[in-house]
């Protein structure tokens, strides 16, 4: 049983550099990658944020650079494989796409130090088309740091968040540190969203989400998209079965995020369980909550609905 509809927040397929080169410059129909425009199921209206993931090594004019190969990458590709997939800034295209039997595809950032340390970026970016931005990668950028420390905003970053809202580009606080997300409260003031983390509850890596972070991301209309790296899964990554996934969902269910839970696949930039390494075993999902007691409301939520109905209200 498949779903009508697919919204994946978060993978790494787009980026080609040193770090992540397979040698094919066509990374969204790459068959040495998971993720592949020729394997998404034809029957589900997908829709998927391909990131520009930015390593931590790379910081100013070299940040820049990295970006800007990678964003000039999507739009060649959106160019090359046009018959299959559309680029998309705004809810709109996104089902424009869908209604034209194409993937949806949106351009966002994994690591904000693709700014540089330069507030007038965020602009620059918005109007190559980047609609959601992660903060920090696992390290410190000049906006705030990931799990490897303990640090929170800077002064600048205290900058960017307001200046991004303006903008309509979303907050993406995957890989924020605790420090950072009490910081970030008192700085954001629109509904924001964690692309690709768990619940710590169920998972203890710090990657992922307290209690107390998701019950106020509950209460600001937040969105978090469910992470299938196998670390973030279980604590000693000996995934078994779908069941590690629905262990999450009970939890976030729990804490009253029925309406927030998406999907944030993490696809090319983690280990993946064997059960969820393909586009079809990720949209199988679906038949998998039906079965296992989730409504279909609460399945067509996470699967689609709930960002759909986040994206009309916030991009």
């Amino acid at each position: 049983m498949l779903p009508h509809a697919l919204i994946d927040l978060h993978c790494d397929t787009l980026t080609e550099w040193k770090y992540t080169s397979t040698g094919n410059p066509d990374t969204l129909d790459d068959p040495k990658r998971v993720l592949q425009l020729s394997t998404i199921p034809k029957e589900v209206r997908w829709a998927q944020f391909y990131a520009v993931f930015i390593p931590d090594e790379e910081r100013g004019q070299d940040a820049i650079g990295y970006y800007e190969y990678n964003r000039d990458n999507f739009l060649r590709q959106m160019d090359k494989f046009s018959d299959r997939v559309a680029r998309c800034v705004t809810p709109q295209d996104m089902e424009n796409a869908w209604v034209a039997g194409k993937t949806a595809a949106f351009l966002t950032i994994e690591n904000g130090s693709a700014l540089a340390g330069d507030l007038s970026r965020v602009a620059k970016l918005r109007a190559d088309g980047v609609r959601c931005m992660t903060l920090v990668w696992n390290g410190e950028n000049e906006i705030a740091s990931g799990h490897t420390t303990d640090h929170g905003f800077s002064d600048f970053g205290r900058e960017v968040v307001p200046e991004m809202e303006k903008e309509g580009i979303l907050v993406d606080v995957a890989h924020l540190n605790d420090r950072g997300f009490e910081d970030l409260f008192g700085i954001v003031k629109k509904p924001f969203t964690a692309t690709h983390s768990n619940a710590r509850a169920v998972c203890s890596h710090k990657r992922n989400l307290t209690d107390d972070m998701i019950r106020e991301m509950v209460k600001r209309d937040c969105l978090i998209g469910l992470n299938y790296f196998v670390k973030f899964l279980v604590d000693d990554g000996n995934v078994t079965g779908p069941e590690d996934l629905l262990r999450h969902v009970e939890h976030f269910f729990k804490l009253g995020a029925e309406k927030n839970l998406a999907l944030g696949s993490d696809f090319d930039g983690a280990a993946l369980p064997d059960y969820l390494n393909t586009p079809f075993k990720a949209a199988s999902l679906y038949g998998f909550f039906r079965e296992h007691g989730l409504s279909e409301e609460e399945a067509e939520g996470i699967m689609y609905k709930n960002a759909l109905r986040f994206f009309r209200e916030n991009l």
